[in-house]
């Protein structure tokens, strides 16, 4: 079976579960972002994809995300093309980020706030990007700091700092249930969380929650964008 067939069938099948799933909920089925992430795969499946009707990539690590643009920008000059930062992200990298980054998922602290604006800023005054980037607030529902995410209690806090900020969006929240809990629960807290954000912030309605093994129950917690890897493209490579 060819790479392009083997891709064609999964993109099919997790259209399929996407859409089964907005139904049941009694959502549209353009209310899902269904986001491949292509980290550690070679852009000629980003390729692959982006034939396949594949308009939103989601990477994680910066040096490997900014070859990828490039090359798909060299391949296709299609400027739908939308790419989320969904890794956690070093400051040190807010200005190559913030170059190409739609949408940055991981934001989950107040240095990173300023970094991301700062580049923000020179990236639109360099004309490198025409909008702010929307940042969605990393939420940890287990307060693990290894794992990334702010806590509950700074949440709103947070928040508050990017949408004051001149050069960044805020669009909503991101979260990963810990290992071991039941997604539904995690995705039930991430639903509540966001309802109290958007007392104070209206526009932040976007919710990134969901993968490959319970973009289901995201979906019917409100999900509007689920990270789907292994669903896709299989077991990643060793690098």
């Amino acid at each position: 079976m060819s790479r392009e067939t083997e891709l064609a069938s999964a993109f099919e099948r997790l259209e399929s579960r996407v859409a089964a799933a907005c139904s049941s909920g009694g959502r549209r089925r353009d209310e899902v972002v269904l986001l491949p992430v292509t980290k550690f795969f070679p852009v000629s499946d980003v390729e692959i994809l982006y034939r396949l009707g594949a308009r939103e990539f989601g990477e994680s690590r910066e040096q490997e995300a900014t070859a990828k643009v490039a090359a798909l920008a060299s391949a296709t000059d299609d400027h739908a093309v939308r790419w989320h930062m969904i890794g956690r992200l070093q400051r040190n990298k807010a200005r190559a980020v913030a170059g190409w980054a739609y949408a940055i998922h991981s934001v989950d602290n107040a240095k990173l706030v300023r970094a991301l604006d700062k580049a923000s800023g020179a990236a639109l005054a360099a004309g490198e990007r025409a909008v702010a980037p929307g940042v969605l607030l990393q939420v940890s529902l287990d307060d693990d700091p290894d794992r990334g995410g702010v806590s509950a209690a700074d949440l709103m806090e947070l928040a508050d700092q990017v949408a004051n900020a001149e050069h960044l969006e805020l669009t909503g929240l991101m979260a990963i249930p810990p290992v071991g809990a039941e997604p539904g629960r995690s995705f039930a807290t991430l639903q509540e969380l966001q309802s109290r954000v958007l007392q104070s912030h209206p526009g932040a309605t976007q919710l990134s929650a969901g993968m490959s093994g319970d973009l289901e129950i995201a979906i019917e917690h409100g999900s509007t964008c689920v990270r789907v890897g292994t669903a896709l493209l299989g077991t990643r490579p060793i690098n």
